[in-house]
């Protein structure tokens, strides 16, 4: 079993850092949240006072943090965490899960590969649920022989591992699909409302269209509408789940990157505005299928 030190225990990182325990890895880990560094102490981790020392002696490091400019300090600048893994004994592997930006994965792999060090972008698919479950999806950037070796360490967090490609890959992928995902929620929401209006049942509708041509994640497992997947955040006020900020951020950095490849993506600039106005309305803690309940007002407003 691997040493391991987890640096950021949010939402994603503790469940994701329990699931390293409970496969019986022993796990250091820090978050500027004391709180969440008690946690894992009391669920058979080991406490850290800094990003430094969870680092230190571990055979693995991983980041699960909130975006590029976090993921930048910590491993470049005042955290540290390169400098600290030289120092660790035999090279440890790397591993950012966070979703952040393309340049900043490889800006970061970059300097890892100088120092002697193998990195891999291995950002998550699956939310709380899936992290709490350990049945997240890991699109993974980096070498064939980091990826063999972050593998096993994956497979105890998550049930696919995909490797996407070079460095950099791994983000790519996320952001490709959490743009498809954001556009296909707001699709969801426009259907079940307009089935509401026309006066079909939601449960029939969704039996329907899941197993038509409209079927699809956001549709089968995650419907917006409250009512038809009991499991969904729509039948617990839209509690998370993957909060809508987060999603607004993914978005963002789907347009970033587009604006500079020179690439059309029309509806996720729509998806844009939607994220963006559900956060300015204050429901940026809830998940992002509350763009249903965003739509449903605007169509009170309009009647």
């Amino acid at each position: 079993m691997a040493k391991i030190g987890f640096i950021g225990l949010g939402n994603m990182g503790a469940p994701m850092a329990a699931n390293l325990l409970k496969a019986g890895h022993q796990v250091t880990g820090y978050d500027v949240n004391a709180a969440a560094v008690t946690a894992l102490a009391v669920a058979g981790g080991t406490a850290a006072a800094s990003a430094a020392e969870a680092a230190s002696g571990a055979e693995i490091i991983i980041t699960m943090l909130p975006a590029g400019e976090h993921v930048r300090e910590v491993w470049l600048n005042q955290g540290g965490l390169i400098e600290a893994a030289q120092t660790s004994g035999p090279q440890p592997l790397l591993i950012d899960c966070s979703t952040i930006d393309v340049a900043s994965a490889r800006t970061v792999e970059t300097a890892a590969r100088g120092a002697g060090l193998e990195m891999l972008d291995a950002p998550v698919s699956g939310g709380t649920v899936g992290a709490a479950s350990g049945t997240l999806t890991f699109m993974v950037g980096g070498s064939e022989a980091a990826f063999a070796r972050g593998t096993p360490i994956l497979q105890a967090m998550g049930k696919n591992i995909f490797h996407a490609g070079a460095a950099g890959a791994g983000q790519a992928a996320k952001i490709c699909n959490n743009m498809m995902l954001a556009i296909n929620m707001i699709g969801v929401s426009e259907g079940f409302l307009l089935a509401k209006s026309l006066g079909l049942d939601w449960d029939k509708l969704h039996q329907i269209t899941t197993t038509a041509t409209a079927q699809s994640w956001a549709l089968s497992n995650y419907c917006p509408a409250p009512g038809p997947v009991p499991a969904a955040p729509s039948n617990r006020d839209y509690a998370p789940g993957f909060m809508a900020a987060l999603m607004l951020k993914d978005i963002k950095l789907s347009q970033a990157a587009a604006e500079a490849g020179g690439v059309p993506t029309p509806l996720a600039a729509h998806a844009l505005e939607f994220y963006q106005a559900a956060v300015d309305a204050g429901d940026g803690a809830k998940d992002f299928s509350v763009v249903f309940r965003l739509l449903s007002q605007r169509k009170r407003a309009a009647t």
